[in-house]
């Protein structure tokens, strides 16, 4: 597989989960992210998977990744037993969808990186069972996991084969970890490429998810991310990523269309 190109529909925040799976489909992507939370609100308003499927099969749009999994890391008791039926629900929901991976956030507060292993094993274990696979997220604004290096850690003590890594350029700047980890990851550890830049009015260690911005209009060394991550062999969907309330008040098949030029500017070839 060579670099295809994808749209997460938290970029367009906006648009119903269908009109989502349209734009992405008439603006020329391959594939789209969705989240569980569209696909929970779409259940409960009366709506089916199954049609949700047919309008993915319609735009011929694969689905990389269902987000997101929470509370599974670092808890305990109770309150990791209902994390985990929560996952469950969540991953057969990825998997009624044609989703490979699910995502799986760490939590807000630190916690005893020592034992992530084992719960990141567990998570993989039950999304085995289920057919999709858990992949480790770092996210540079929370204080327990928010480097590359900190997550990996977690996958190398899972040990397990369906391990993987969600590689974003937004978080390795936010969470402060060097550029050179990009080369500790082997590219098949990696579960997808997220897309975005950084804008250069205020440090990144003050930014948030809503100051992300299209690729290429911020501050951020892409060229440099692009250039480690296809040295590491990686060939799978690179996908737009943005949660920026400004582009949430466009077009958003016009935002959805600027994202895609964007972002061929980098993996061409």
């Amino acid at each position: 597989m060579t670099i295809q190109y994808c749209l997460n529909s938290s970029t367009i925040r906006p648009a119903s989960l269908m009109e989502k799976i349209d734009i992405a489909g008439q603006t020329g992507y391959k594939a789209i992210e969705l989240w569980n939370d569209d696909l929970t609100a779409h259940e409960e308003r009366g709506g089916s998977l199954k049609d949700v499927k047919q309008a993915l099969a319609d735009h011929g749009l694969s689905v990389p990744t269902a987000i997101a999994v929470h509370g599974w890391l670092g808890s305990e008791g109770v309150a990791h037993a209902e994390a985990l039926e929560e996952a469950k629900r969540k991953m057969e929901q990825a998997v009624e969808v044609g989703a490979e991976f699910v995502i799986a956030s760490p939590p807000m507060d630190p916690f005893d990186l020592a034992r992530g292993g084992a719960d990141y094993r567990e998570l993989l274990e039950i999304g085995k069972s289920i057919g999709v696979r858990p992949a480790m997220e770092y996210l540079g604004f929370m204080k327990s996991v928010h480097t590359i290096e900190q997550a990996w850690q977690i996958v190398e003590d899972a040990n397990h084969p369906d391990s993987s890594l969600i590689m974003d350029p937004f978080h390795i700047l936010r969470g402060g970890g060097p550029l050179e980890s990009i080369a500790k990851i082997p590219a098949d550890k990696v579960a997808i490429w997220h897309w975005n830049d950084a804008p250069g009015d205020k440090p990144f260690v003050e930014q948030s998810d809503a100051d992300r911005v299209m690729p290429g209009d911020g501050v951020g060394p892409l060229q440099e991310i692009e250039r480690l991550a296809l040295a590491q062999g990686y060939e799978g969907f690179v996908s737009l990523e943005l949660f920026n309330p400004a582009l949430w008040e466009k077009d958003l098949v016009e935002v959805a269309k600027i994202g895609m030029e964007k972002m061929q500017g980098y993996f061409a070839g």
